[in-house]
This record gives structure tokens, sequence and C-alpha cells, in this order.
């Protein structure tokens, strides 16, 4: 497999059948998300409703970009991964997935919605600290791209406020403007299925959510699974073997016209310091590239160190060159452009990567959903379900995870937070906040919070306990 003894393929085997169980669980944790309003209102049979969830789960991974796997691997800074050996980014995989599958896990098995989200970017973070503080020289910023952090940070902390806010304004402008004793208003007749246009509109609903599930929390399993790749076997990975040298090489002196049009009289020290940087991996990039007509051709060692490059380039010139405005807009948005296409170099996905996690995550959302869908439904709020409740909050919901996934942000957002804040949203909006129940929220809002802390000591614990046997 890919070339490899086969002792290190079992080892890369093993850390993908973890990456498909996180993803497998994932489907079963968050199907609730989906399917809890069509089965409440009696739109679609428990089975029918896992099954078309599941199915649209699956096409959301498929066919729903890659601008959140992305944004999930840029976490972990792309050096971290060379400089450790074979054994070590063995360690981190590890560490990451075992942590995150513990605490979906446990969270499923009580019956908490809890966020896969915030779940794997808590291991991420863990086991980067784990790797500063054990192996590296004590720079934190040698194990988590901050940045990357505070972003992603922000929208799983911002999204479930905005779940809340925006389903509870919906609910009162359907109020306002609807007849209080409108159909959607009332509360499902046990197993009687509603007027045929408002189960139509709850199985649309369902649909969406599904599908930016999919779309969302799909790429995270995704972005996963490269990063094994380019751990355990960073020669045909790291780079896209299937790029031409020669694009490459044209792309850097393209980026490096612009460096050398610069007006650095507008910069202070650091700005000149990374147009210096720049300029120097554009000079390396060269070097590795030489006079190679494919990618193959370049030494198998040399490779990793080429992706390296290409992510410190595009890192140094967008700090320095677009950040300042150095250059004429025109010229920007021809770097910007120039970037995109290097980009492509190290930013690719084969397709049997989305697929195998599709395949995952559609057949998880099948399985296990009756917990959370018993909470999602009854103990968040003291009174069932309406069809306007479940309609907005998955509205809302949908609308929410479909413009995180956009390729501008590329940010992952939990379906379980927005969602469940959703459906508080519309509950305080229908009978204020005394339509709550106090227990479910808290236990929400306590694996909320915990969810971090636990898995960062989750996943650095694990990575320095399995140090200790190298």
């Amino acid at each position: 497999m890919f070339g490899l003894e086969s002792d290190l393929t079992i080892i890369l085997i093993l850390c993908l059948l973890c990456a498909c169980a996180f993803e497998f669980i994932n489907g079963f944790h968050d199907t609730a998300n989906a399917v809890a309003t069509v089965i409440y209102t009696n739109s679609l049979k428990p089975v029918t409703a896992v099954i078309w969830s599941g199915l649209f789960n699956f096409l959301g991974v498929l066919f729903g970009g890659t601008a959140v796997a992305m944004g999930i691997m840029k976490l972990i800074p792309p050096g971290m991964l060379l400089e450790m050996d074979f054994a070590h980014n063995v360690m981190l995989v590890l560490s990451i997935l075992l942590s995150a599958i513990i605490w979906n896990l446990g969270t499923w098995y009580f019956g908490i919605p809890c966020s896969s989200s915030h779940t794997l970017i808590g291991s991420m973070l863990g086991v980067g600290i784990a790797y500063t503080l054990f192996l590296g020289d004590g720079d934190l910023s040698g194990g988590v791209n901050w940045g990357q952090a505070g972003k992603i940070g922000l929208s799983l902390l911002i999204s479930p406020g905005l779940g809340f806010l925006l389903t509870f304004l919906l609910m009162k402008f359907l109020h306002k403007v609807l007849k209080k004793k409108n159909e959607l208003f009332i509360e499902p007749k046990k197993k009687t299925s509603p007027p045929w246009h408002i189960r139509v509109l709850l199985i649309i609903t369902c649909t969406c959510v599904s599908w930016f599930h999919g779309s969302n929390d799909g790429q995270k399993g995704v972005g996963l699974v490269m990063l094994i790749l380019i751990a355990i076997v960073p020669a045909k990975f790291a780079i896209d073997l299937k790029k031409n040298p020669v694009e490459t090489r044209s792309e850097t002196q393209l980026v490096n016209t612009f460096l050398d049009r610069a007006d650095i009289s507008k910069t202070n020290e650091k700005d000149r310091q990374y147009i210096l940087d720049a300029k120097a991996a554009i000079v390396e990039i060269g070097t590795i590239l030489g006079s190679h007509g494919t990618i193959e051709e370049i030494p198998a060692a040399n490779r990793p160190k080429l992706r390296e490059l290409i992510v410190k380039l595009n890192d140094k010139v967008n700090k320095s060159i677009i950040h300042n405005k150095l250059i004429s807009d025109l010229d920007i948005k021809s770097l910007k452009k120039t970037l995109e296409q290097l980009k492509s170099t190290t930013e690719f996905i084969p397709f049997w990567v989305i697929f195998i996690i599709s395949i995952s995550l559609g057949l998880g959302t099948m399985i296990g959903w009756k917990r959370i869908v018993k909470t999602i439904g009854e103990k968040i709020g003291k009174s069932h379900l309406s069809y306007a409740q479940g309609a907005s909050a998955e509205l809302i919901a949908a609308s929410t995870i479909g413009l995180a996934s956009l390729p501008a942000l590329g940010l992952p957002v939990s379906t379980t937070q927005v969602l469940s804040s959703g459906i508080a949203g519309s509950m305080v909006a229908s009978g204020g906040a005394k339509n709550l129940q106090a227990s479910t929220i808290k236990n929400i809002f306590i694996a909320w919070i915990l969810t971090l802390p636990v898995t960062i000591f989750l996943g650095g614990g694990l990575f320095y306990l399995l140090s200790l046997f190298i």
C-alpha cells in the first residue's frame, strides 16, 4: 500500500480506520440534529428519517467542497509534522483520534448533545501543546496555528448564540404575521402526519440540515485523513503529484515579481523581514523543483520540504504585501489569484478520501440516533415541539452551517450546538424562559463549556503517555 512495508501499512490502515470511526460516531451522535423535528412531528417514520438523513449526509460530504477540511489541516503548523519522526507522527494522529472518540462516545452514551467540532479542535490543540512542551522548544506557536485556532474558536463561540437569536426572531415574526391558531403552531398529534404542505416543509429543512452537516462535519474527517496521510506517507501526499513543476516555477516567479514591486517605504522592520523570508522561500522552491519535468521526479525526501515552503511563502506574502497593500489593487487581485493557483500544489484531496468519509458519516447517521433525538425532541422545552419550531430551528441551523462552509470562510461550526440553541430559542419565543427545561439546558451548557478543556487534556495526556513508550 503506497509502497510501504507491511508493518507501516498496518499502522496506516489502523489510523485510517480510527478516522473513519470518528466520522461514524459523529454520524450517529449528530443524526438528531436533522431528524428530531421530522420524527417528533410525525413527518417521517424514524427508520425512513435516518436513512434519508444518512443519504444526504453522504452527498453533503461528497459534493460539499473542501474549505473546512483545509481549515482543519491548518491548525497544525506544516513544519511540525516535518520536525517529528515517524513514530511521533503516528502518536500525534492516534492521540487526536482516540481522545475525540472517547469524548464523543461518552456524551452520546449519556444522551447529551455535544459538539464534534469542539471535540476535534480540543484534541488537536491538546496534542499541539503537548508536542511543544515535551518535544519542542516551549514555543507554543510551534505546535498550534493560533491564528487559525482563534478564527475557529470564535466561530464555535458565536454560532450557538446566532442559532438561538435568529430562531427566536424568526418565531416572533411568524407569531406576528400568522394567526395564533395557525396549524404551524399546533402541537402534533401522536401517530398522525401533519398536513402535506407542512410535511414537505419539514422534510426540506431536514434535508438541508443533513446536507450541510455533511458538507461541514464530514470535511473535518476529510481533513483528519489528509493529516494522517501527510504524517505517515509524506512522499505521496505532502504535495500533489499530478501538479506540473513548470506551472509551480512560473507561479513562484510571478509572486517574486509582485514582491519586487512592493513599496517597502510603507513597511516596518517586521514586514520587511516577511518579504525577505518570502523571497528566500522562492529561491528554495526553485532549487527543489530544479529542472524536473514532474513532481514524481523530485526526491521523496524533498517533497515535504516543498510543501512547507509553499505554505510559508503564502503566509509571508499575505502578512506583508496583501495585508499592508504594498502594491496596487489590480496587482493584489492578480497576486491573490496566483497564490490560489500555487496553493493547489499543497491543498488537494484525493477523491477516495472524500468517499470513505462520506460512507462513514452516512452509515453512522443511520445508527444510534435515539438517545440524542430524545433530548432534542423532548427535554429542551417543556412543551412538545411544534411544526413552526422544528422548521425554524432547522432552517436557521442549515443557513448558519452553509455560510460557514463557504470557501471564503471554511470554518467548522457545531451543528449540534446551533440546532440545540435554535430549539431553545423557539421555545423561549413561544412561552418565555419558563418554557425551557433547566436541567437539560444546564447539561448542554456544561458539556459546551467542558468539551474544549477536557479534550485538550485528553489529547495532550494521550500524546505524553504514548511518548513514554518511544
